[in-house]
């Protein structure tokens, strides 16, 4: 058996289309996560994920959901709790640490079961960035605390809490969102602080949590890292931040959730989602999307798929590769967008 894709795809609805159906087939995605938009009763939340994974054909497919509590949560009332955010329990842990250490755990479990009560298995979940005062609010609330070692006892109560009751915890956002000024859903933040000063901060609660099983990069371009690319999309940094901040980084994506488990002391690596607004990553992805289309081995449906993708991203000349942009504005002027895309092809 053939491994899968390492791929994280979501669905636009609570229902799946034909096209979603025979896409996900084709791709054969790692796994799956769940957005608010797919979100509606339990049962028919049930009914998508399992559908998710037959999908593949991996009824152990992973399928993801961020369900943080406060903000960030996609499962919502009046159906499943409203939990806290992470600053209301590092300020109760600031007063009385093992009170906040064990709400902390006990808000996880109870995180845990509503995530495992429509089928999710892994929760994104917890946030180790650190509070500071330019932190945008992207992260605001959602930080523990102002310093590494109560962000990191914190993101270790919260991931043992999720684990007790059978759903991963992914740490995030490796190797550390708290100096973005900007929302890095909209913009590319860029972070001035010296490799000395991140070291000492921002890289600490990712360190000491090292051993947990997943981790997700925050779309940031550190000038101490690499000042060109961010660190999502820059090997170099990559290797030389993350996987030395980790104790071992898992080099080939695994089968099944039961094989993470299996993984002590490895992290499974992935981004946060890449359907962002800023022009730098789009720019990224054009240009992987032409490198790479002719030579995906997929299905006639799945390349079609993919060849709507690239459409889209290159509705914008001016960020195409210079070696095609000459090209696309003459087919442009000739087609239209869809004229570009064959004509780039």
């Amino acid at each position: 058996m053939s491994r899968p894709r390492a791929l994280i795809l979501g669905c636009a609805g609570t229902e799946l289309s034909a096209d979603e159906r025979a896409f996900f087939r084709d791709a054969d995605p790692l796994g799956f996560i769940l957005f608010a938009r797919n979100i509606d009763t339990v049962e028919s939340t049930r009914r998508l994920v399992d559908e998710l994974r037959s999908c593949v054909a991996r009824g152990e497919a992973p399928v993801l959901i961020d369900q943080e509590g406060g903000r960030v949560a996609r499962l919502r009332p009046p159906q499943w709790r409203k939990a806290p955010p992470a600053r209301l329990l590092g300020e109760l842990y600031a007063r009385d640490p093992d009170a906040g250490l064990d709400a902390t755990k006990l808000n996880s479990r109870l995180l845990a079961a509503d995530v495992a009560s429509v089928g999710c298995d892994v929760d994104c979940l917890p946030v180790l960035d650190i509070a500071f005062p330019e932190t945008h609010a992207v992260i605001g609330d959602r930080a523990y605390a102002n310093r590494p070692e109560p962000v990191a006892a914190l993101g270790r109560a919260a991931a043992e809490g999720l684990l007790a009751e059978g759903v991963m915890p992914v740490i995030k956002h490796i190797p550390g969102h708290g100096r973005a000024t900007v929302d890095s859903h909209e913009a590319l933040p860029r972070v001035t602080a010296s490799r000395a000063e991140l070291e000492r901060t921002d890289f600490v609660p990712f360190k000491l949590l090292s051993d947990l099983p997943w981790a997700m990069t925050g779309h940031l371009l550190f000038d101490a890292v690499d000042p060109k690319d961010c660190i999502t999309v820059s090997a170099g940094a990559v290797q030389d931040v993350i996987r030395t901040t980790s104790a071992s980084i898992q080099q080939a994506a695994p089968r099944t959730i039961d094989d993470v488990r299996a993984l002590p002391g490895r992290l499974v690596l992935m981004s946060d989602q890449v359907r962002m607004e800023h022009v730098e990553l789009k720019q990224f992805l054009r240009e992987r999307v032409y490198r790479h289309y002719r030579v995906l081995r997929m299905t006639t449906k799945a390349r079609r798929v993919l060849h709507e993708l690239f459409e889209v991203l290159m509705t914008d000349t001016a960020l195409l590769p210079p070696e095609h942009r000459d090209a696309a504005t003459r087919s442009e002027s000739k087609d239209g967008p869809a004229g570009r895309a064959r004509q780039a092809r």
